[in-house]
């Protein structure tokens, strides 16, 4: 039998065992039966075992026993057992199969103690057990428990080699186990005194940048040299793969550049990973120089990084280089996928050679579909249906046809409301044995929203509502549009909660056509729950939406509910703009609650929106009669200075009323200032300043005469609110 030591030397030099991290899975740890219980021994196993070994108490014997021991505590006592008897002494190796047991348990405390002790008794090629605990445990995903190995390691003066570091960093990086534990072991390899090496540096780059710390990750990059390390190739991909997640394009062009003045040689991988980033982000340039230098160093360029050259080539309209780069690729026989021959006719399309891309679908004998229906929305964009309608007859010929290329031209038809022939199209499509989907309803109940059949629209939802299947966003949209001018609110409420069950979002405009007409057909209730069914969904609830919902709240009985309504709306993230403030206001002052009004006023006017002149006055009025103005002296001092939305009518109400408030040198103030604007003051206001006791009474009498016209006002609206319930 091979003892653990043994085991180890026969294990690869760790420079080799670090290729095998990727391959490291949690799939393969070592399962532990969890019916076992694990605290309390199996006694009449532990009995069988011990008489087994009474007699027979060897190191080989011990560890036989110990394997076959599925009880943890059972094996631990057993062990024990074994430390009491005369003249028998643990070794390194029956040490590796107790602690490795307990490691693979996770019971994490007591295995540390036998780390400790079997240090402590100097047992012959206790480093090499230690080392060998580290890999089975990696290999394991046993991680805490390799680094745990690692700091008791470190405790009993063991000294790890950078390897052995090494390969536990990897296999942190490979779980992405965080920045913590890569720096735990990092503080290790630093306190046993073992220099980094360049892979060392690597994984501690890339969990940096994992953790976006950009600049602590170019620091370290900056030192590499300083730490007696020269960066290699996967180093370069590391800081360029990390730099360009991070949105520091430009960064990375720079150390590409560093890389190529070293004369670097990088490996084929590092190549796959970075020619596609630069081409995603349009750094075309240099994903063509970092492509001749790959087939420079006579590595052979795979089609992910092909597929990815000719897709930025086509974006920059770059087409004949695309077609040389795809001729090439198809020379080394390799096969890309369907996208490379879509982003090629796409192209050709862009420049309005659609006769160029039919050649090359031929040319090229392609008998995949999907090139062939991008090349069909290229003809419907660019209005040449008849050249449509003869490619989809070839395609249904070849039979490389299916439902998203006759639903291409039945789209087209439906949205210039050509529904006869739509339909025509639908029948052939059907003889073909191909079945309508989600997309033909779709552009059925768009086409005939755009001819005003909405209920043959809403028949068509249904028939889709049977089948569980969705509109597409824009014949939601149409759909929801044309119920409500056909006046049928009620089922556009029914289209709206399904299609909202099934987080479809609404464009605006419709969404605010159904919450009018629901709100006008005194569905405030049903407002409200649709206001929520959209911000579930994610429908962009625009302020027009919540201010009508609140403006028709507060003019129902249902008034009172109006600051709830507010606590949603702030809950769903809405910003409360002008028009929300003063529907706000006017249904407070209804309501009576003049500090809740004021407040709000405050608020406004701090934020720097100014109210319409008719909310203005009627909180001047309510707030003159209650003889708390002073709740918004400072917002006064704001809007007199800086707007104009102050009247005569006001400055009269102002005047009065703080006079009466005592506060006789602002109303002076104020005077000042309406005579600078060249108003003059009513009768009531101008007796009062100059102390005309018989004018006081009279100002007395026009100031109720403004009170009861404001209230006779607020009675229209209650009136209204509740007429309309």
């Amino acid at each position: 039998m091979l003892s653990p030591s043994t085991f180890l030397k026969r294990i690869p030099k760790w420079v080799n065992l670090k290729a095998f991290i990727s391959s490291v899975s949690c799939t393969n740890t070592i399962q532990i039966n969890p019916e076992i219980n694990q605290n309390t021994p199996n006694f009449p196993d532990f009995d069988v075992k011990i008489q087994s070994l009474r007699n027979k108490l060897y190191p080989d014997n011990l560890i036989k026993v110990l394997k076959s021991t599925s009880d943890v505590n059972s094996a631990v006592k057993i062990f024990k057992w074994a430390a009491l008897q005369r003249k028998f002494n643990h070794t390194a190796d029956t040490y590796y199969w107790i602690i490795s047991k307990l490691g693979m348990a996770g019971n994490v405390e007591e295995m540390e103690g036998f780390c400790q002790n079997m240090v402590k008794e100097r047992c012959t090629g206790e480093e090499d057990v230690l080392v060998s605990l580290v890999d089975a445990f990696v290999r394991n995903c046993r991680l805490n428990e390799a680094m745990r190995v690692l700091f008791n390691m470190n405790l009993a003066g063991i000294k790890p080699s950078i390897d052995v570091f090494n390969f536990v960093l990897g296999a942190l990086v490979e779980e992405k186990r965080g920045f913590q534990d890569v720096v735990f072991v990092y503080k290790e390899m630093v306190k046993a005194g073992v220099a980094p090496s360049t892979d060392t540096l690597n994984y501690l780059l890339e969990v940096l940048f994992e953790k976006d710390k950009v600049d602590s990750a170019l620091d370290q990059y900056r030192r590499i040299n300083k730490k007696g390390c020269r960066p290699d190739g996967k180093t370069f991909e590391v800081v360029i793969k990390g730099l360009i997640a991070n949105n520091r394009v430009d960064d990375s062009v720079s150390i590409l550049h560093e890389m190529l003045e070293l004369g670097c040689v990088p490996e084929p991988s590092f190549y796959r990973t970075t020619i596609p980033l630069f081409c995603r982000e349009d750094r075309l340039e240099e994903g063509i120089r970092l492509f001749r230098k790959m087939k420079e160093s006579k590595f052979t360029p795979d089609s992910f990084i092909y597929g990815a050259l000719i897709q930025c080539l086509c974006k920059q309209l770059r087409l004949d280089e695309a077609v040389n780069l795809l001729e090439e690729m198809m020379e080394s026989h390799l096969e890309g996928d369907n996208n490379v021959f879509v982003d090629v006719v796409n192209g050709f399309c862009k420049l309005g050679k659609i006769n160029e891309a039919v050649k090359l679908l031929e040319d090229k004998h392609v008998l995949e579909t999907s090139p062939h229906n991008a090349l069909l929305r290229c003809c419907c964009d660019a209005d040449k249906f008849l050249m449509a309608k003869g490619l989809l007859e070839k395609m249904s010929e070849r039979n490389i046809d299916d439902c998203d290329s006759w639903n291409i031209l039945i789209r087209w038809l439906c949205e210039r409301d050509e529904m006869v022939k739509a339909y025509e199209l639908l029948g052939r499509m059907i003889i073909s044995s191909l079945i309508p989907d989600y997309a033909t309803y779709s552009a059925l109940v768009a086409g005939n929203c755009r001819l005003s059949k909405y209920e043959d629209a809403l028949q068509l939802f249904l028939q889709l509502h049977a089948r569980c299947w969705i509109l597409d966003p824009a014949s939601y949209s149409e759909l929801i549009e044309g119920l409500c001018r056909g006046e049928k609110y009620l089922e556009a409420v029914k289209v709206f909660c399904y299609m909202s069950e099934n987080r479809c979002s609404l464009q605006s405009l419709p969404f605010i056509m159904l919450i009018k007409g629901i709100c006008d057909m005194g569905m405030i209730g049903e407002a409200v729950r649709l206001q929520s069914l959209a911000y579930n969904s994610g429908t962009s609830c625009v302020n027009a939406t919540y201010n009508y919902v609140m403006l028709r709240l507060s003019k129902s009985e249902q008034g009172r509910h109006v600051l709830a309504f507010l606590s949603r709306m702030l809950v769903q993230g809405s910003n409360l703009n002008t028009e929300a403030y003063c529907i706000l206001i006017q249904s407070l002052i209804a309501q009576n609650r003049i500090k809740d009004c004021s407040m709000f006023l405050n608020v406004m006017v701090n934020k720097g929106l100014v109210p319409d002149s008719d909310t203005l006055y009627n909180l001047l009025s309510c707030l003159a009669k209650h003889s708390q103005l002073y709740l918004i002296s400072v917002s006064l001092d704001k809007l007199a200075s800086d707007s104009e939305v102050l009247d005569s009518a006001m400055y009269n109400i102002l005047i009065n009323g703080m006079w009466k408030e005592g506060n006789k040198n602002d109303a002076r103030r104020l005077l000042d200032l309406m005579l600078e604007k060249g108003w003059v003051p009513d009768a009531m206001t101008h007796g009062l300043l100059i102390g005309s006791a018989d004018m006081e009474e009279k100002g007395e009498g026009m100031l109720a005469y403004v009170d009861l016209s404001t209230k006779d006002g607020v009675g229209d609206i209650l009136a209204e609110g509740l007429g309309e319930t």
